[in-house]
């Protein structure tokens, strides 16, 4: 949507509302998603190949999980914290702590 304003406020303010969503939607709502922490449980852990999945306990959905994304050691099973951080392939879950 295009908006023209002939008085310099009006221009200032449009921009300024502009500037204002897109930082917003751009800088603040990432940071918000990327820093909360999940709760789940380990479905699948391979050690030698170094990846594995998590299942978060709120939404059931799966989560892809690397080893330089662990803060500890993790095994099947075991209840973790997680935050959720966009990759090639979709959401995987890094900073991954026993619970």
């Amino acid at each position: 949507m295009l908006l023209v304003v002939s008085t310099e406020s009006g221009k200032f303010f449009y921009y300024f509302k502009v500037t204002l969503n897109v930082f917003f939607t751009f800088l603040v709502v990432p940071f918000i998603i990327k820093n909360i922490m999940n709760n789940g449980k380990v479905k699948f852990f391979n050690t030698e190949k170094g990846f594995g999945f998590i299942k978060d306990s709120n939404s059931n959905q799966e989560y892809f999980v690397h080893v330089t994304g662990l803060v500890d050691e993790i095994r099947e099973n075991d209840e973790v914290t997680f935050e959720l951080k966009e990759g090639k392939k979709g959401l995987n879950a890094v900073n991954v702590k026993l619970a």
